[in-house]
């Protein structure tokens, strides 16, 4: 389940708290994104995500490119969602990317009904864009400060709208290379709120909070299936609920198996071959 936002209620103080004014690795973060284009949203998964901007069912790069341009602006400015989506919408239904539509299926060739652009897609598109920018961001910030705060704080919002398996992750400690950060790290689903504060060998010890070793939870690849019939890999784990004492498994939404910053920011070794890949590996060991 998704946690809904009133998206009339998000304004540019909001974001501006959440980003500072001009915050240059959640920007470059996101401009350095460049286009994919796909007919369903899980043909660019996880950390492709990462390096790749794609809308599903946005088959016209012009399109494609309005859409960029307004997230880097509401990033940019720290627009708030009702900016934003004033904005857009009218681009999106003059050039008829708008409502639902008798479209042709890129995949089946089939003609089908689906829906195009509306004010809850363009909400899922800004803040699911929005809260991955800023992730990584923060990730490439607190990468660079792990001489001092060499762990990591799980940190979710605990309200009636967070989902259980994110609040059984609120408070967890591991430190900032634990294996649980590569999977783990929000956003880690849709309209997912939660984020990571870095925290000092002394703010451990005077808080007296426990560090986590993601071995004692192994963490597992599993198989769910989608709607479309399709089949992707989520990781997940088992743990205690502390609300409610139960046992629970823990895992992300589909496409969301990935850490943002760590798949912007550290280099592809697999793309290189000889010194060059043994160059990158040493980079971020």
């Amino acid at each position: 389940m998704s946690e809904q936002a009133d998206p009339q209620s998000i304004t540019a103080a909001d974001v501006r708290a959440v980003f500072g004014l001009e915050p240059k690795d959640v920007i470059a973060y996101f401009q350095r994104k460049g286009f994919a284009i796909t007919w369903n949203w899980q043909e660019v998964l996880n950390e492709a995500h990462a390096h790749a901007f794609t809308v599903a069912k946005v088959m016209q790069l012009d399109i494609l490119q309005d859409i960029h341009d307004a997230l880097d602006t509401a990033i940019r400015d720290a627009q708030p969602y009702v900016q934003f989506v004033d904005q857009l919408e009218p681009i999106l239904k003059r050039k008829g990317w708008w409502g639902r539509k008798e479209v042709l299926d890129a995949d089946t060739g089939e003609i089908t009904s689906v829906q195009l652009g509306s004010p809850r897609r363009l909400w899922t598109i800004y803040q699911t864009n929005m809260q991955s920018a800023y992730m990584a961001g923060r990730y490439k910030a607190m990468m660079e400060a792990t001489d001092t705060h060499p762990y990591w704080q799980y940190v979710a919002v605990m309200d009636g709208r967070t989902r259980p398996s994110h609040r059984a992750l609120n408070g967890r400690v591991y430190r900032f290379d634990d294996p649980f950060w590569a999977t783990f790290y929000p956003p880690l689903g849709w309209n997912c709120r939660c984020r990571v504060r870095p925290v000092s060998e002394a703010t451990l010890a005077r808080m007296d909070l426990r560090a986590r070793q993601s071995g004692s939870e192994p963490i597992r690849v599993k198989k769910i299936e989608l709607p479309s019939g399709d089949k992707v890999a989520v990781t997940a784990f088992r743990t205690v609920d502390s609300k409610t004492g139960k046992r629970i498994v823990v895992q992300t939404d589909p496409g969301f198996s990935f850490n943002p910053g760590r798949a912007a920011w550290e280099p592809d070794a697999g793309r290189w071959r000889g010194p060059i890949a043994d160059l990158a590996k040493q980079t971020w060991q």
